[in-house]
This record gives C-alpha cells, structure tokens and sequence, in this order.
C-alpha cells in the first residue's frame, strides 16, 4: 500500500514538473526564457514513461510482474493527465502573462 501511495505521489508531481520548469528537458534553457506547448507535451510523455519505468521495477521487485493490457495503459495515461491539470491551470488559466 505504501509503494503505490509513493508511486501516485511521483505521478503527481511528475505530471506537474513541465508546467512549472521553464527549461526544456529541464536542464537546457529556453529561447526566450518560454518554454512553448511541445515541449511541455514531450516531457511530460517522457515522464509518463518514466514513472511507469519505476512502477514497473517497483512491481519487480515485489513478486511476478502481472501483464497488463491496453485498457491498464489506457487508465494510467489518463490519469497522469488528469493529475497534471493543477500545473496546466496554473500555468495557463491562472497567472497573468507576462508574470
């Protein structure tokens, strides 16, 4: 029960991180000091992979890995967007530009 609190909790903020960095890829600055939609986008699919990477290990490390079909894949990926939507309202319906 504790890993997977843990694991939602890193899914949460992994899913928030591109909205609130404006570096892309978070180490590399951006043009302008903004970062534009895409690359938000790109990163927060490679944090979806990246939590799911250390799901997947965490899964491992407990016993056999049970196999999981589209609809699994289909809910996570849902999810990690629902839980990025705080970040995205923050960066977008909520601060005023240019602050």
């Amino acid at each position: 029960m504790t890993q997977a609190l843990v694991l939602l909790l890193l899914m949460f903020i992994a899913a928030n991180t591109p909205f609130l960095l404006e570096r892309r890829l978070f180490i590399l600055p951006s043009p302008g000091g903004v970062k534009n939609v895409g690359w938000r986008l790109l990163e927060m699919v490679l944090l979806y992979f990246i939590v799911g990477g250390l799901a997947y290990l965490v899964e491992k490390n407990l016993g056999p890995v049970q196999q999981q079909h589209w609809e699994f894949y289909a809910t996570t990926v849902c999810l990690f967007l629902v839980f990025a939507f705080p970040g995205f309202v923050y960066r977008y319906l909520w601060r005023r530009h240019g602050a």
